[in-house]
C-alpha cells in the first residue's frame, strides 16, 4: 500500500470527535451567548421605590421617575409589572428593557424614606 492510502485509511478510522472541524461552533457556545446577562443594577420594587431609586434604572431620568411615582400615588400600587406601561412614556420596548430590574412588592408597600 502506498503511504497516501495508509494515511487516508487512518484518517477514516478516527472518530469524528477527534478530528478538528474548522468553522464549526459548538452548541455550548450558543447557549452561553443566549443567556441574558445578570443585571448589575439592583432590582427596584415598583410599589415602594422613590424617584431617585427609579432614576438608577437604565433609561429612566428624573421626569420619568417622577411620572412613575405620581402614577402610583394617583392609581394605587401596581398589580402587575406590565401595568408600568400605563405610565406615559413607557411603552413595550422600554418596559422590556426595564423588566429584569423590576420587582413587584405587596400592595401595601410603603415608599422608602
Amino acid at each position: 500500500m502506498s503511504p497516501s492510502i495508509v494515511a487516508l485509511l487512518l484518517a477514516l478510522s478516527l472518530p469524528l470527535t477527534s478530528v478538528p472541524r474548522v468553522g464549526v461552533v459548538p452548541a455550548a457556545a450558543f447557549a452561553q451567548e443566549a443567556k441574558a446577562p445578570a443585571p448589575t443594577t439592583p432590582s427596584v420594587n415598583v410599589n415602594a421605590a422613590t424617584a431617585p431609586q427609579f432614576e438608577a434604572l437604565p433609561g429612566i431620568g428624573p421626569s420619568m421617575a417622577q411620572r412613575i411615582v405620581a402614577f402610583r400615588e394617583k392609581n394605587g400600587p401596581f398589580k402587575k409589572l406590565e401595568d408600568l406601561m400605563n405610565v406615559q412614556g413607557i411603552g413595550e420596548k422600554s418596559f422590556l428593557k426595564l423588566r429584569p430590574y423590576l420587582t413587584l412588592g405587596g400592595g401595601d408597600a410603603k415608599p422608602a424614606k
